[in-house]
């Protein structure tokens, strides 16, 4: 059977809508064709043609139109841009402390753990794994990585150090205390390996997009993602990532400025300049 002229409309102007309003569906039926019920989803879940933009993740989302013609069913699909409703608080800095640091370190990720620094380092053929003595700069542990891999971010989760590499589409876990390398893993839809970081149950992975994976650490496949929106628009080259007091901290390539992060929808709540 021939597709029905069939097509979503929603009240939102070019599809773009904010945190705290209110979307507004619609089925455009220009044969007038006979349909019997419609359902309604955002992203998997189910919506009334009318629902308010509260708990959903910002971004480019899909609205689903199932449309029961009593016979037959059919799903016609369109996409709806979602923005944080608030701008992001700027914050400024101060130094309160200095320590030593390798210049030659090209460095790409780093988390503290038990007091010790752990650090992952780029360039092909200089790229390394270290655990380091932040007080002193001194080289605790140091594991090179093979001349094809280019190091990326590195977390700490469970005893285990996850570390990304930027295009070999692979990342490497290893042993806390002894630095040995346990296994390895693939990525998924993401092309790149930026930054890294956990909350203590999940990964979170940036790709140099403005989308942040969310990787189960058990099976390291991308279970869905977050795409980091202000309220003007997407905010890309996403890099190095931390988890500090349930918000991301991410610096952005070659920007000075690192954005706080909101892990349940993606926007941008903050800019440390």
């Amino acid at each position: 059977p021939k597709k029905n002229n069939v097509s979503i409309h929603t009240d939102a102007k070019d599809n773009v809508a904010k945190l705290g309003e209110t979307v507004k569906l619609s089925v455009n039926n220009p044969d007038n064709v006979s349909i019997s019920s419609i359902s309604y989803t955002l992203n998997g879940k189910i919506v009334n043609e009318s629902f308010d933009l509260t708990n959903q993740r910002l971004g480019i989302q899909t609205i689903i139109a199932t449309v029961d013609y009593g016979d037959s069913k059919e799903n016609v699909s369109t996409k709806i841009t979602i923005l944080n409703n608030q701008l992001p608080k700027i914050y400024t800095y101060k130094i309160i402390n200095e320590y030593p640091h390798d210049i030659t370190s090209y460095t790409q990720g780093l988390e503290f753990n038990n007091g010790e620094l752990f650090e992952s380092t780029g360039q092909y053929g200089e790229s390394k794994l270290r655990k380091v003595d932040y007080k002193t700069g001194e080289v605790l542990k140091n594991v090179d990585l093979p001349q094809q891999y280019f190091g990326e971010g590195l977390t700490i989760l469970n005893n285990n150090i996850y570390q990304l590499t930027w295009r070999e589409n692979t990342g490497f876990v290893y042993d806390t205390e002894t630095l040995e390398r346990t296994s390895s893993f693939k990525y998924g839809q993401s092309k790149e390996g930026w930054g890294i970081c956990n909350d203590g149950t999940t990964l979170y992975k940036s790709d140099g997009t403005e989308n942040i994976w969310l990787l189960n650490p058990k099976t390291l496949t991308e279970d869905s993602k977050l795409q980091v929106y202000t309220n003007k628009g997407k905010i890309t080259e996403i890099n190095e990532m931390e988890w500090i007091n349930g918000k991301i901290y991410a610096n952005r390539y070659q920007k000075n400025g690192v954005a706080i992060i909101n892990p349940k929808n993606g926007a941008v709540e903050g800019v440390i300049d």
